[in-house]
């Protein structure tokens, strides 16, 4: 069995409607720091990071703190792709409808995504820091709890999420990352 600690990204520099890849603004940064601060308290172990730049910004903070170098980077646990061919200024609006619903109701290649993604963290060898995304993050609370809603908790940037592996098909919630009212731009 591994622990795994899923921590969203700070707050980005700009919404998901004008800048496919932003990265942290002063706010994210300060709450990526807040973060690393309280995890580094822990052993060093294994880190992964979504290739987005506001994930890999985040970990940073954590990588500084372990003194580790190399961040490995995990597709699997990237932001929700938006569906192919809408325009970037009507992202947040199609965002904000398809979190209203459920992974069935968004069709197969949104379910194989959270698919993907818990699989990802089921099969966690060791215990591993995983800085990724509110939706991403909702898909594994969504297998611990057996619940298909794409929103679940309302995760505020930088908390934590920890789930235990008890098997690769199988996920234990152990907590739940701090909730806010995050503004989804």
């Amino acid at each position: 069995m591994s622990r795994v600690y899923l921590v969203r990204h700070g707050r980005a520099a700009a919404g998901w409607d004008t800048d496919p890849d932003p990265g942290l603004d002063e706010l994210g940064r300060s709450q990526a720091a807040d973060t690393a601060r309280r995890l580094s308290q822990l052993p060093p172990m294994a880190v992964v990071s979504s290739p987005l730049r506001r994930c890999r910004e985040t970990a940073s903070f954590l990588m500084t703190h372990w003194g580790l170098v190399d961040l490995p980077i995990a597709d699997e646990v990237r932001e929700i792709p938006s569906p192919p061919g809408i325009p970037m200024n009507e992202r947040v609006e199609w965002l904000r409808r398809a979190m209203a619903g459920s992974w069935r109701e968004l069709g197969s290649p949104y379910v194989e995504f959270r698919d993907s993604v818990v699989s990802f963290v089921a099969t966690r060898p060791v215990d591993t820091v995983i800085f990724s995304h509110f939706i991403a993050i909702n898909a594994v609370v969504g297998s611990c709890l057996d619940d298909d809603r794409l929103v679940i908790d309302s995760l505020d940037n930088a908390s934590v999420t920890i789930v235990d592996t008890a098997d690769p098909t199988s996920l234990r919630l152990v907590e739940r990352g701090r909730q806010a009212d995050t503004l989804i731009r």
